[in-house]
């Protein structure tokens, strides 16, 4: 019986074993401390020890842990121990990476309890899991929508078995190897975690892994990249390449989309206005201003890592002509430049309407009281206006003096005025 004295702790010689090893430079929660130590075999009156019931594990930071408050109790295997027999308990529940020092005592069936073992034995705490690698895991650059994978190796470094999951944030997560449990000192497990990016840029976390109370934590950094273009459509006021319209100002209507998200959507103008679109994925641009003749009109859809994609509508707005001298009355309106001028610029405007170039017109700086009428510029009038009926599908017109000769044919009103009827009947 231990209850005769605490004298018999000299004779219990309980030499306590502990070792420990720092598995992560950080203490990361509860780590542990496996301890050993032979047990008594005798009272201190020399009678054989038959009721040992317990022991008692004092641990603590302090010099002196036993007798104090911080213990673990186990319980004897064996109510009289053999020679030389060895008992091994583990502490849990300490920091890890923190110095202990430990002692131990020996209970009774009572409850009396030896004298505190000396010399005291000191271990660091360790954690009883591992996960490698150890430093920060880079899953390097991903294209947004796409995603990449690394394996860390989480093992038991404890003996026993330990259990425990493991858990990052988004843009990371884990795809298999969570929650694991490890039978055995050496037992591994791979898991798998994945990066999938949803923005063009560089995302860090940690994942953590859990266990027994323990936290092990691992940096992961990866960098989203968006080269994937934008798709835009116009389907107002057609999904074809031209239009053509007599009244502005315009309004476009489409659609637009990408594998992250449009973030602006513009247009311009050939002929110098810009402006931008109300929505995104689907668009209005309204009040676009046009001039006479063809625009050249592109809408561009961007996405948020300035990938750009275009598309584009040729508008022609055609007009009613205004004439100088309308009409041009015979034998009292002299045939000046400026019916020429006006009468190219109105069979421009026509051509362009139904897809024509505009004509190199022979002298074309005509320059009142300077710049004589020829003959060449009646026929290349009649020409050009001939060629815009033609794209049309409509008949030629007639025209007077059909046959033009040049140094004998005058341009006359009559003739004039034969231009501008045609051209205001295709307009």
């Amino acid at each position: 019986m231990l209850s005769k004295g605490r004298a018999a702790v000299n004779r219990i010689g309980l030499g306590l074993i502990l070792g420990g090893v720092l598995l992560t430079a950080t203490p990361a929660g509860a780590g542990i401390l496996d301890a050993s130590w032979t047990a008594p075999t005798t009272n201190s009156d020399g009678s054989p020890l038959t009721d040992l019931a317990s022991y008692r594990l004092y641990y603590g930071t302090s010099a002196t842990p036993c007798p104090g408050a911080s213990f673990s109790q186990f319980a004897s295997p064996t109510p009289s121990p053999p020679a030389n027999q060895s008992v091994t308990a583990r502490l849990t529940g300490l920091s890890a990476g923190t110095l202990y020092n430990v002692s131990v005592t020996a209970v009774d069936a009572s409850g009396s309890e030896s004298a505190c073992a000396t010399p005291l034995a000191s271990a660091v705490a360790r954690i009883d899991f591992a996960a490698s690698p150890t430093g920060t895991v880079s899953f390097g650059s991903v294209s947004v929508g796409s995603f990449a994978d690394r394996v860390f190796t989480v093992s038991n470094t404890g003996g026993g078995t330990v259990s425990g999951n493991v858990s990052a944030s988004a843009p990371f997560r884990i795809v298999s190897g969570s929650p694991f449990s490890l039978a055995g000192l050496g037992a591994t497990q791979a898991v798998t975690v994945r990066f999938t990016p949803t923005t063009s840029a560089t995302a860090t976390t940690n994942v953590g892994f859990v266990a027994d109370g323990d936290t092990l934590s691992r940096v992961l950094t990866g960098t989203g990249t968006d080269t994937t273009a934008p798709t835009v459509t116009i389907t107002a006021p057609t999904s074809g390449p031209t239009y053509i319209t007599s009244t502005t100002p315009l309004t476009l209507g489409g659609t637009a989309s990408d594998n992250v998200g449009v973030t602006q959507v513009t247009w311009t103008n050939s002929q110098g206005a810009s402006g931008t679109a109300t929505g995104t994925t689907s668009w209005t641009a309204s009040g676009i201003a046009l001039l006479v003749g063809t625009n050249g009109l592109t809408v561009t859809a961007r996405d948020a890592a300035g990938n750009t994609k275009t598309v584009s509508l040729t508008v022609t707005l055609s007009g009613t002509a205004a004439f100088t001298d309308d009409p041009v009355v015979a034998q009292s309106t002299p045939v000046k430049a400026v019916h020429l001028i006006e009468a190219r610029a109105a069979i421009d405007s026509v051509r362009a309407v139904h897809g024509l170039p505009t004509v190199g017109w022979t002298d074309p700086a005509l320059t009142q009281g300077i710049t004589p009428v020829k003959a060449v510029h009646l026929t290349e009038l009649r020409t050009a206006l001939n060629q815009a009926y033609q794209a049309a599908s409509r008949a030629l017109p007639t025209y007077t003096d059909a046959t033009v000769v040049t140094r004998v044919t005058v341009i006359t009103a009559v003739q004039l005025n034969e231009l501008r009827t045609a051209v205001h009947a295709l307009q």
